[in-house]
């Protein structure tokens, strides 16, 4: 077995050290849920009665076979494209779940909201929010104490994130995730990026982006680009949640079927009642939070995940920091790029070699934990294979030894960049994270004056107006977890880039977001503490920054720095919180919301977690 990076033994040591006691705890709990509801036996005649009332075909074998029951919770619904083909997936996996004696019932459904559709809307503004409603929602489905297991379907943004958090309160048992696999590639990615700046410039008409996206995004299936869905799926297989080579498998394909088969026959196993018990709380510890964030740095992930992967460990009693991840970002070299990263999707990353090339990689240069327990047979290594049909039988062949496309995958002795491009940069106006592995590096150090907005509609406004010609660092603030539910910031990007491709120096401060898809402009986000005054009356930094001071944002030396005393000044107004689209009900998520670094959630730190 070939040793562990120093760097990543460090750092895991020292999560380890971190979360022992919230650890510990979490553990404890976990073992008494076991004892108290691993076997529903316990519960009352009536009970059982009504959760076996509408399992047609099933009744016998649940009340009298005492045959292991999987809970399925489902994000379906066919306004997401990823999610679409899930519709006909509870019918068919109760059949697979009958083919090994047991038995599947829907235990419930969680919401699933398109940021694509909510991008630039009022709806954005429940976007991180959603995370929290979907992890009290998978609680929820759960709660009723009759499953064995649990099968979650779910691939997009904030989704994954929610039915992990859910999931994990319910560790005593195993959980599979089951994708449903991309759509096929559209246009080329350069053409799409080109038209949306065109429009931005006035170029092109509404008829002719509207013709552009949705040469893009245009049937069932996760959308292709490399955004946070899609590092969804890689960090499943990193962390050992879903099968080996499940993530980018086209929908509605033979391959396809036959792993959503073989995921509820391994449950089978897995479960409590099985030959091979794995709960989740053990799938999920210290070393599978670290896979996952590793992943994240080696294929140029979704920055969102700065956010969602410490909720996550929370949510498992794993105390995860942005100081973790810079350090593994240190020694994790780039080895995908996909795009907004580089010109290819992830069905040709898939084709090139997908997540059996890059977990091999990691594997092989002691960059990744191969001992961790996972949902599959034979740990981490299983995950270095790619899955076909042998016949009609699902079969696992290793991983290539060769990229098929050396412009998407490269091996971690020749990588693309020789970090993984996720940097903490911290200074006097807080703590934020730039993604440099999406920024050419002769850009990662700009100093200019800034201009200050309160929202993305008045930095378009000024850039159309022509008052952001020149070298500028747009400061966008109050746009934190606390402030307005910290949406997306995607209008800014055409825009930026823009007034970047005419040879100024430009850059973004913000304490929004900006994905995955946040693109070529190099960007502070997720500063925190965020501009809005914490339950301490206290103001964040960017509150008191005002037109004209000199910001500096350094991806080669981490500062985020402005070079003005801001001693004396009065912190600025924010904005009043907005109403409509629902965002009035979400008063509470924002008011009891932390920080960014520790996940942007009221719930968990309510929960004391």
């Amino acid at each position: 077995m070939t040793e562990l990076n120093s760097t990543v033994a460090r750092v895991t040591d020292r999560i380890i050290a971190r979360s022992k006691a919230s650890r510990a705890r979490y553990l404890a709990l976990m073992q008494r849920e076991g004892d108290n509801h691993g076997d529903r036996s316990f519960m009352g005649c009536s009970n059982l009665a009504h959760a076996y009332a509408g399992a047609e075909g099933d009744q016998k074998a649940m009340a009298f076979s005492r045959a292991q029951n999987f809970g399925i919770v489902t994000a379906y619904n066919d306004m997401l494209s990823a999610h679409q083909p899930y519709a006909r997936y509870p019918e068919a996996m109760k059949i697979y779940a009958r083919e090994v004696g047991a038995t599947a019932q829907v235990a419930g459904g969680v919401p699933a909201m398109c940021d694509g559709v909510t991008q630039g809307q009022d709806g954005m503004e429940l976007s991180l929010f959603s995370r929290d409603t979907i992890a009290l929602s998978t609680a929820v489905s759960l709660s009723h104490a009759m499953f064995d297991g649990v099968a979650l379907l779910g691939i997009c943004d904030k989704i994954v994130p929610g039915l992990v958090i859910g999931a994990l309160r319910f560790g005593h048992m195993p959980a599979i995730f089951i994708p449903s696999g991309p759509m096929p590639t559209g246009i080329a990615n350069k053409e799409k990026q080109k038209v949306r700046q065109m429009y931005a410039q006035g170029q092109v008409g509404r008829e002719e982006l509207l013709a552009s996206e949705m040469g893009s995004y245009h049937s069932p299936g996760t959308c292709t680009f490399y955004g946070t869905a899609n590092s969804n799926q890689m960090m499943m297989e990193m962390m050992g949640l879903q099968l080996p080579g499940s993530s980018f498998v086209p929908p509605n394909t033979p391959l396809r079927s036959a792993l959503t088969r073989a995921a509820v026959h391994r449950l089978s196993v897995i479960s409590r009642k099985g030959t091979d018990p794995r709960p989740m709380a053990k799938v999920v510890d210290e070393k599978a939070i670290v896979n996952a964030c590793v992943g994240l740095l080696a294929t140029g992930g979704s920055t969102n995940h700065a956010i969602h992967i410490p909720a996550m460990a929370r949510a498992a009693g794993v105390q995860l920091d942005w100081q973790d991840l810079d350090e593994l970002s240190a020694v994790v070299p780039l080895i995908a790029r996909v795009y907004p990263n580089g010109n290819g999707d992830v069905n040709h990353f898939h084709a090139a070699g997908g997540m059996g090339y890059v977990i091999r990689e990691l594997l092989g240069a002691g960059l990744a934990h191969g001992d961790i327990l996972t949902i599959a047979e034979g740990g981490m290594a299983a995950f270095a294979t790619e899955p076909h049909l042998d016949g009609d039988a699902l079969a696992f062949t290793p991983a290539p030894t060769q990229a098929g496309d050396p412009e998407m995958l490269r091996p971690v002795a020749a990588p693309f960049q020789p970090d993984g491009g996720m940097r903490l940069v911290q200074g006097n106006l807080g703590r934020g994270t730039f993604k440099t592995s999406a920024v050419d590096a002769e850009r990662w150090t700009i100093e200019a004056p800034a201009r200050v907005f309160s929202s993305q509609e008045e930095v378009q406004a000024a850039y159309k107006a022509g008052e952001l010609e020149r070298d500028v660092i747009v400061v966008v603030r109050f746009q934190g977890p606390r402030a307005n539910g910290m949406p997306e910031l995607h209008k800014l990007t055409p825009p930026l880039g823009v007034l970047q491709d005419k040879g100024f120096k430009v850059a973004l401060v913000t304490d929004g977001r900006m994905s995955g898809a946040s693109g070529k402009v190099p960007a502070a986000i997720h500063v925190t503490p965020e501009a809005l005054a914490n339950v301490a009356g206290q103001s964040g930094p960017l509150a008191y920054v005002q037109d004209g001071d000199i910001i500096r944002l350094c991806g080669h030396d981490g500062s985020l720095e402005v070079l003005a005393d801001l001693s004396g000044r009065t912190p600025a107004t924010a904005p009043p919180p907005a109403e409509g689209t629902g965002r009035e009900l979400f008063a509470m998520f924002r008011l009891g919301a932390d920080g960014a670094e520790h996940g942007g959630s009221a719930m968990l730190a309510l929960a004391g977690l």
